[in-house]
């Protein structure tokens, strides 16, 4: 899977979370260290738009990671 957007970060949550925890967070977690490439890649070739998509959908991943690991420990 390869996220190119917000959008599409989204949908991957949302697709992911009728999935058992440790799927959602194995899946989570391959598009954490995709997105976290891509915005190495983007800021080696100096492309800033593609650098805050980047972010901004890694954030989101990061986001439900926080979420799924404070229920688990609740």
């Amino acid at each position: 899977m390869h996220i190119n957007n917000e959008e599409e970060a989204r949908a991957y949550i949302a697709r992911w979370q009728t999935d058992p925890t440790g799927a959602q967070l194995k899946n989570l977690r391959m598009a954490k260290e995709s997105l976290e490439l891509s915005s190495l890649y983007y800021e080696q070739k100096g492309n800033g738009q593609g650098v805050a998509r980047a972010e901004a959908s890694l954030h989101l991943i990061c986001c439900r990671i926080e979420e799924i690991q404070s229920a688990e420990n609740n």
